[in-house]
């Protein structure tokens, strides 16, 4: 009998929910995405501009086959289910699978699988659904708003400054970098003086003067101070107060990726893919389980199921008085509450417990997503803080204190957040204490920090640049095109990077901003609301973008390339260094007229003698990069090796010994040296 067929994104999450479906489905995977714009029409855009901006969709590379193998997977199943990823991008992509595989509407349901748990997944097929099609729109506006800017700005700057690429969120990104270093840059310290009174159990710093804020701003400031102060501080007043320390909210996508940034030192590229393989399925020996919802999120609801069975697990675990409530989210616009904030799928599966599952990578954030959603639903922590204010001549010392009187939310969530008290004597009003230890310290004012990536996606999300989703990909696209580099974990724009802002702020200031993009991305929501018609909103861009495009192409002044100092011995201009598809070379000034290109003069590095002739082994490159190690007398002699030769023969098969991650081993038989040791 035909099988139900159900298509997901991922091939591990494939099998997973194949095993709670059971014998009548059938699951398979389209590996992402199947189809996208193709290069060719107008402008290469693969978007016909004259007819409302209709997209002309191509199969990926390499993904035909695939296509082939799904529709006779249709042909041959009863009903088809899309239950690709449950945001815009999956809904884009069950649409695509729709149009390419040909399913008729009446022949196939759309399931949203916000947690890949058994009975999530089992609860899941009860709510059927058809595509939204207001989904696909925003996102397929997005794709075509992304392909037009970052085809005809690319191909801009490529053309007159030899910069990569541009991008309508990369770009307002890098923007944001650049704007932060030329801060820095025209940064004027301004001097300042502290003072602080020293005593056997605490410190005062000096306040006020008289009723006053006071500033020292030079050593004469200090010194007069120093001068009009004597040995006695009397207390003027001890306040204390019970504060209440709230926990924070469960993880939306920004705050995960900002969180395991700071504690974690991930990427966020990193954290978005371990997460991804923790909302997939984890094989725990017993079971195969989803152990996060969703981690593509902006909202920090949790389910009512969710916030039961923590309640009743605080109560037993710490004692009623741990129980606090769920978090109300702020309203904010750009907040996709389709889903649940990141949480585990069962609060009973605690990290401890499923340790020896998980690699050490997959353990700590699985551990930092899970006691942060179990935190957010316990009580308040309640700290009493102390402030004594003394006189001295009329200048004001203050001293602040804290002890931790309930701890709350923190008997869980103390590992992940700075909280130290501060325990300070007891006073009395009117008393009076004596030092001589009064120190005066000379400061600098600072200039704004550089952006970490942790401190870079909070400033996006904060001002509404791109979605949460994107931005590990965003900071890795800046990475890649060497607009930024990385230094002690901090980005410092590169030449590259500031000039191609300085030249996209010289044509396209009005575009390559945060309000546009801002205001663009609320666009992309209504469209998702159905709002806003899509082509419409593309129309609007386009008719301002492209004259401003064609004007760059005509006004922005060529870089002129970089000469080496030689002359072409062809036909004597000057040699330059050009930029080609596998980098820098370089080649003739006077091209195309003289298409002579400088060779290489590469460095052979020889390992070892070859075992069939008279040649040397060689480190070599493949044209992608990686390294191998073949013969010098190459064509005639082919011997080669993907591991490093170690020029010693193998005792068993007299074949060649070669090196991999610090073990020697035959390249031939199954010989390792370290066995033979014994080590």
């Amino acid at each position: 009998m035909p099988k139900n067929l159900v298509i997901v994104e991922s091939p591990s999450k494939s099998k997973t929910i194949e095993k709670y479906l059971g014998s009548d489905y059938k699951v398979v995977s389209s590996k992402g995405h199947i189809r996208d714009l193709a290069t060719t029409g107008h402008l290469g855009l693969g978007v016909d501009i004259e007819n409302g901006f209709q997209p002309n969709y191509i199969p990926l590379k390499g993904k035909s086959s695939l296509i082939k193998e799904l529709k006779k997977e249709v042909k041959d199943s009863s009903h088809v289910i899309l239950a690709t990823d449950p945001d815009r991008e999956g809904e884009a992509i069950s649409w695509h699978l729709k149009e390419a595989l040909g399913i008729k509407e009446d022949e196939y349901d759309r399931v949203l699988f916000h947690e890949i748990t058994k009975n999530k997944v089992l609860e899941a097929m009860n709510h059927k659904g058809k595509i939204d099609i207001n989904l696909v729109r925003s996102q397929e506006t997005r794709r075509i708003l992304d392909r037009i800017i970052g085809f005809r700005l690319s191909k801009l700057l490529q053309s007159k400054i030899k910069a990569k690429s541009a991008g309508r969120v990369q770009s307002v990104a890098l923007k944001l970098i650049v704007d932060r270093e030329r801060e820095i840059e025209a940064f004027v310290p301004e001097e300042y003086w502290t003072i602080t009174a020293h005593f056997s159990d605490f410190d005062a710093e000096l306040s006020k003067y008289k009723e006053e804020d006071i500033e020292l701003k030079c050593e004469e400031d200090a010194n007069h101070v120093l001068n009009s102060i004597g040995e006695d501080y009397t207390v003027l007043g001890v306040e204390e107060k019970l504060k209440n320390k709230k926990s924070k909210a469960p993880f939306t996508t920004s705050t995960m990726q900002q969180a395991a940034a700071n504690r974690l030192s991930f990427p966020t590229k990193k954290t978005m893919s371990i997460a991804q393989k923790l909302y997939e399925g984890i094989d725990l020996g017993s079971e195969t389980t989803g152990l996060i919802t969703y981690m593509r999120t902006d909202s920090i609801r949790l389910s009512d199921e969710f916030v039961g069975s923590c309640f009743h697990y605080i109560e037993d675990t710490f004692g009623k008085e741990y129980i606090g409530y769920p978090k109300a989210a702020k309203k904010k616009e750009n907040v996709q509450d389709a889903h649940e904030g990141i949480r585990p799928t069962s609060i009973l599966r605690t990290p401890e417990s499923i340790k020896k599952y998980l690699s050490n990578d997959e353990f700590r954030l699985y551990q930092l997503i899970y006691t942060r959603a179990l935190a957010s639903l316990m009580a308040d922590a309640k700290v009493n803080q102390t402030t004594v204010l003394f006189d001295n001549h009329d200048y004001i010392f203050k001293t602040l204190g804290s002890t931790l009187v309930f701890d709350g939310y923190l008997k869980v969530y103390q590992d992940f957040e700075s909280s130290e008290d501060k325990i300070i004597p007891t006073f009395q009003k009117d008393e009076v204490r004596k030092t001589k230890d009064v120190e005066s310290l000379q400061h600098f004012t600072k200039p704004p920090a550089r952006y970490t990536e942790a401190s870079l996606v909070k400033k996006m999300e904060e001002l509404g640049i791109g979605r949460p989703s994107t931005y590990a990909q965003t900071i890795d696209t800046l990475k890649q095109r060497l607009y930024v580099t990385l230094e002690e974990k901090k980005f410092h724009p590169t030449d590259t990077g500031i000039e191609t802002t300085d030249k996209l702020q010289e044509f396209f200031s009005d575009i390559i901003n945060v309000e546009y993009t801002r205001d663009m991305e609320e666009d992309l929501d209504k469209i998702a609301d159905g709002e806003l018609v899509w082509n419409e909103v593309l129309k609007e861009f386009y008719d301002v973008f492209e004259p401003r495009v064609e004007k760059a192409f005509s006004d922005m002044e060529k870089k002129p390339l970089e000469e080496t100092g030689e002359l072409c011995p062809e036909c004597n201009h000057p040699l330059v260094v050009r930029t080609g598809r596998y980098g820098q070379f370089i080649a003739c000034s006077n091209y195309p007229e003289c298409k002579y290109i400088k060779k290489e003069e590469k460095k052979q590095v020889e390992v070892c003698a070859c075992p069939e002739c008279d040649g040397m082994i060689l480190e070599r490159k493949t044209r992608k990069g990686k390294t191998f190690y073949g013969c010098s007398n190459y064509p005639k002699c082919k011997v080669a090796y993907w591991d490093k030769p170690t020029g010693k023969r193998c005792p068993n098969c007299n074949s060649m010994l070669v090196e991999k991650n610090k073990t020697i081993k035959c390249s031939k038989c199954d010989y390792k040296e370290e066995e033979e040791n014994g080590i």
